[in-house]
Order: structure tokens, then sequence, then C-alpha cells
């Protein structure tokens, strides 16, 4: 593993250990040219996943930029790390077994959201208002009044 901060490729493994739920394993290595210490992590991937944007482009699946995006969308909100940790392998691991390796992007965007509305409401929303890409205030007008219980006959 190529050191960050040198760029040597002679880098010492410290510790391992489980994380994330023990689906990854979390290691603290040591660049012994400079001194440097930094932990990597290492996941199972089962395939290599492509996502077909809407506009028919091909990227990469890359499972750092689902993490920004939840990260975003749960920020100082009442989750914990590991909570959210679980919840983007889920994600990722939910993918990978659909069998196929191009992935609409749509496909990801409602996997999320569905995780996302489970876990906490604002965060749903804020995701959505990004992935739904609202224009104006009565788009999010429209998108929370369809998640509130509609209002029946009160006793």
């Amino acid at each position: 593993m190529r050191c960050p901060f040198c760029g040597n490729v002679d880098t010492q493994v410290k510790d391992s250990r489980p994380a994330e739920d023990h689906v990854a394993i979390r290691r603290r290595r040591f660049c012994p040219a400079c001194g440097g210490r930094f932990t990597t992590y290492e996941r199972v991937q089962l395939r290599d996943l492509v996502v077909i944007k809407s506009n028919g482009r091909r990227e990469d699946f890359d499972r750092d930029k689902l993490e920004r995006s939840i990260r975003i969308a749960l920020q100082k909100r009442p989750v914990e790390p590991e909570r959210m940790d679980q919840m983007i392998s889920g994600i990722v691991r939910r993918l990978e077994s659909m069998g196929e390796t191009d992935i609409p992007s749509k496909t990801i965007g409602e996997i999320v959201m569905e995780a996302l509305a489970r876990i906490d409401t604002v965060a749903y929303v804020r995701f959505a208002s990004v992935y739904k890409n609202f224009q104006a205030a009565d788009d999010f007008d429209k998108f929370v009044s369809e998640l509130r219980p509609p209002e029946g006959p009160q006793e």
C-alpha cells in the first residue's frame, strides 16, 4: 500500500480488526520512510458495477460518492455513524446481489431513498430534493404532503 504522505510503497500493517459489522477490515498502517500513520479499509467486492446515468453515460460505481451523498443528507441528524455505515454497506450488497453489473442511476436513487425513509424523514426529504431536482418551494410542499397520512374524520 502506497503511503499517502511520501509515496513510499513499502508500508507496514500495525493493526487489523473487523469494521462495519464485520463486512470490512480496518488496517492501521505505518510508513518506515516518513513515519506517517494512516488507516485503510478492505471490503469484499462481489462484482464491478457500472452506473448508467440518465443521459446514457456510463461510469464505474463509486462507493465513496454514494457515501458522501448519504452523509450530506444525514448531516446534523441524530443518526449514529455505525447505523449510517450499516445502511451504506446494505445498499452496496443489495446492488451487488442484483445479478446485473449495469445498474441505472435511477435504481440506485430509489434504493437510497427507500433506506433513508426508514432511518430519518428529514434526510429522506433532503436526498429527494436533489435526486428529484426540486426547483421551487412548491416541489417541496407537494413531496412532503405525499408523506403525510391522509386526514380522515376525527372523533
